[in-house]
């Protein structure tokens, strides 16, 4: 069976034949796979024009090139958010080799914010195992600390075609090995990650505060890192600032190098829009260039996408790129005074990856220690970062104003004493404001 992202890499390949390499940047930029055998392909996309046009346009070439591949017919599915959050909730996880092979060390833009952790990400890709081990790698989210992650393994496997490589998420991992546990399939978990010649883990600050995960991240950092094996790891905050995190990881994570990825400043932002207006074969005036580089300032991802909306408006709309016409399309996509509050959901989220729990059990009725924590946690931080009253924050649990009301004096009495629950309601707020 082939490696998902070599599979991918070649379907990819197939669609700039058959189409051209500006449409599939454009439509496939964002996209992951979520599974991949011979009988199916399930990719993932967020947007829903996003995913209409896949499936309009791109389908049939999409399952001819898969069926050059494997030589049978392959289904094409495409998962909304929903549907993928559906597909995890039953245990089924992405391959381990699912990364995107569009992201290398030569489209990565560089500047000033970025430079240290990319020439470090270069050396590890060379001689991986040998220089900073471990890489540890954190700043915001969206300014390209996934990409370098991606970047080194394309770089790796290009060397060395053989090589075994690893690709998990920090929630991911603790799913796994919850899955693992119940299913008594321990000793497969701990041969899929303590053999890999390359094992990268991006968001491991979502393992922090959880005991069995962090006993099983701990052994399998030391089999690895015994065995000359190369480790990387993206946080979005450095080791010293996780909370929770035991002394014996913090320590080991600091053992190599730690390098800080911060957003990119105004020249960077300008090169990065002019890169991606070139890989889309989108005329962009240095006057649109410029409004969008001082407006759209979060982060390498809001700016790309920034961009990938402007060549879609042109597709379907025939837009022409005024500098009115794109300060009103891109109104939405940069942050203003007064709508940087955090959602009820994306609170509920975060509550919910910190105390591996899926949404259902948390806004439904179970009473056992952990999910009441959870619940009692989530409602006081639905009060604490938002404008919603009591009332409000009942209909999201379904739940009277006495019982929210209740929750929340409950969590505020105990923080004044318990310093575990201090640092969890530090580290989820930390990962909520994160997503910002």
């Amino acid at each position: 069976m082939y490696a998902s992202a070599y599979v991918w890499a070649k379907v990819l390949n197939y669609l700039e034949e058959h189409l051209d390499a500006v449409t599939v940047s454009t439509w496939f930029d964002d996209v992951e796979i979520v599974e991949l055998n011979e009988t199916q392909l399930i990719i993932h996309s967020s947007l829903e024009f996003r995913r209409e046009i896949i499936r309009s346009r791109c389908a049939n070439h999409i399952q001819d090139a898969l069926k050059e591949i494997f030589n049978s017919d392959a289904k094409l599915i495409v998962f909304g958010d929903e549907e993928l959050n559906a597909y995890k909730s039953k245990g089924a996880q992405k391959s381990s080799m699912d990364f995107n092979p569009q992201f290398t060390f030569d489209n990565f833009v560089v500047g000033p914010s970025n430079r240290f952790a990319h020439g470090a990400a270069i050396a590890v890709s060379n001689t991986p195992g040998q220089t900073y081990n471990p890489l540890f790698i954190y700043g915001p989210p969206g300014v390209g600390k996934t990409h370098l992650l991606y970047a080194i393994a394309n770089g790796i496997r290009k060397n060395n075609p053989d090589a075994s490589i690893v690709y998990i998420k920090g929630d991911q991992f603790t799913n796994e090995l919850i899955s693992a546990i119940q299913s008594g399939k321990n000793i497969e978990f701990r041969d899929k990650y303590r053999k890999a010649d390359l094992f990268l883990i991006d968001d491991i600050q979502f393992i922090a505060g959880r005991e069995s995960t962090q006993e099983e991240f701990f052994h399998t950092f030391n089999n690895l890192y015994e065995a000359h094996k190369q480790i990387v790891m993206t946080s979005d905050r450095k080791p010293g600032d996780m909370l929770t995190l035991e002394d014996r990881l913090r320590t080991r994570f600091e053992w190599g190098l730690l390098a800080d990825i911060q957003p990119p400043d105004y020249e960077t932002r300008m090169a990065i829009i002019k890169n991606k207006a070139s890989s889309l074969a989108l005329e962009l005036s240095d006057e649109v260039c410029d409004y969008i580089a001082k407006n759209v300032t979060n982060n390498v991802r809001q700016i790309e996408g920034t961009v990938k909306k402007l060549r879609a408006y042109v597709d379907l709309n025939a837009m022409e790129l005024t500098l009115e016409n794109v300060a009103r399309c891109i109104a939405d996509m940069y942050k203003t005074e007064g709508n940087t509050l955090p959602t009820p959901s994306l609170i509920i989220s975060q509550v919910c990856k910190f105390y591996s729990i899926d949404e259902q059990t948390l806004r439904g009725t179970l009473r056992n220690k952990g999910t009441a924590e959870a619940r009692q946690v989530a409602i006081y931080l639905i009060r604490k970062l938002t404008n919603l009253s009591t009332p409000d924050i009942g209909k999201e649990f379904n739940k009277d104003h006495t019982t929210i009301l209740h929750s929340i004096t409950k969590v505020e009495a105990a923080l004044k004493t318990d310093e575990n629950l201090q640092h969890h309601i530090r580290d989820i707020s930390a990962n909520i404001n994160s997503c910002l």
